[in-house]
């Protein structure tokens, strides 16, 4: 988990900045229309899109934007044709990486990937290839300052948690499987627990460190990947040392 965490750290970071320029908003938009389309589009029944729309809200995204991607999801506004795809491969140093992408064009959005992983000392693998490697499961980042870790363990264990790991000081990472994500989520949150961050995401089952210019190889490669317009998210099995990190400005 240490490297799912650091790594999200930075993609959270990012997507803070991202959100200045308004990139996340169309990252988000597509999520909601795919969401709407593939559940409905009432929240109270599709999880994914109560998912979606509690992103959106954290980014700030303006109600009508989202209420016109709900309905362009289930076609009752007009809109281009988004489609899911997941592409796999390896970084520098034989880390694991899975890119996630909604796009209108699959072999355009492929191309790009493809580019990316070669220009950055990695390589575009088959379906399938390094997905083993990883497990679905819900993440919620609690900023619990005020509680003890036993009254947040408390809470998510009951409520149907598998582990809690402390970040930092007053700073809890939950996990859980995927099909009580909501239930933990709904838990803390009656409970009074400020959430940070929560999702299904996927975790790798172990980790492979990288060091040096490898190191350097694999963050580029990742930011490049979280750069393209079409990716939605990226997850990888790396762990780079802290001071490494923060010498790099990670």
């Amino acid at each position: 988990m240490a490297g799912h965490s650091k790594w999200a750290n930075i993609k959270y970071r990012k997507m803070r900045e991202d959100a200045k320029r308004g990139r996340i908003f169309t990252r988000l938009t597509r999520e909601i229309i795919i969401a709407a389309r593939e559940g409905g589009g009432d929240p109270e029944t599709n999880p994914r899109l109560r998912t979606a729309i509690a992103a959106a809200k954290a980014a700030n995204m303006p109600k009508e934007n989202i209420e016109r991607a709900i309905k362009r999801g289930t076609g009752e506004l007009p809109g281009v044709n988004y489609e899911e795809v997941t592409y796999e491969g390896y970084g520098p140093g034989g880390v694991a990486v899975i890119v996630e992408a909604i796009t209108d064009n699959k072999n355009r959005t492929v191309s790009e990937v493809r580019y990316i992983f070669s220009k950055h000392g990695g390589s575009l693998g088959e379906t399938g290839c390094v997905s083993w490697l990883f497990d679905k499961k819900g993440v919620i980042t609690v900023n619990a300052q005020g509680f003890s870790e036993d009254d947040v363990l408390m809470v998510a264990l009951d409520a149907g948690a598998e582990d809690l790991k402390t970040e930092e000081e007053g700073t809890f990472q939950i996990i859980t499987a995927p099909e009580d994500f909501e239930k933990v989520k709904e838990a803390l949150e009656k409970e009074g627990l400020p959430i940070e961050e929560a999702e299904v995401t996927l975790v790798p089952k172990n980790v492979v460190k990288v060091e040096g210019e490898k190191a350097e190889k694999v963050l580029k490669l990742m930011d490049a990947l979280e750069s393209l317009d079409e990716v939605q998210k990226t997850y990888a099995n790396f762990e780079i040392p802290e001071e490494i990190m923060a010498a790099m400005g990670a």
